[in-house]
């Protein structure tokens, strides 16, 4: 996998209440592209924040059917990752890459 794929499988961390209490546990939340894998979000982390993969949880989450002044939209779908992060390696998702 080529260094533009890479930036391009990872989106943005996603700053939740949720997702910052799995930080706790060694977990950083990342939403990625609908048609990445799970090796492919693996080798992303592990390549652009120099840390050690254990583990790659998925989500894919369908988008909402919202109103807007009495016209139906839709959101888009999005997929997320929790990454679990070896014993003493951390990721801070306040600074950039």
């Amino acid at each position: 996998m080529n260094k533009e794929r890479m930036y391009d499988v990872i989106l943005g961390p996603v700053v939740t209440e949720k997702s910052t209490l799995g930080s706790e546990h060694g977990q950083v939340t990342f939403r990625v592209r609908l048609d990445a894998t799970k090796p492919e979000i693996k080798t992303a982390v592990e390549t652009l924040f120099d840390v050690k993969v254990t583990a790659v949880n998925t989500l894919r989450q369908n988008g909402k059917v919202k109103r807007f002044r009495g016209r139906v939209g839709r959101r888009s779908d999005e997929k997320k990752a929790m990454v679990t992060l070896a014993e003493g390696h951390s990721i801070d998702v306040t600074t950039g890459i």
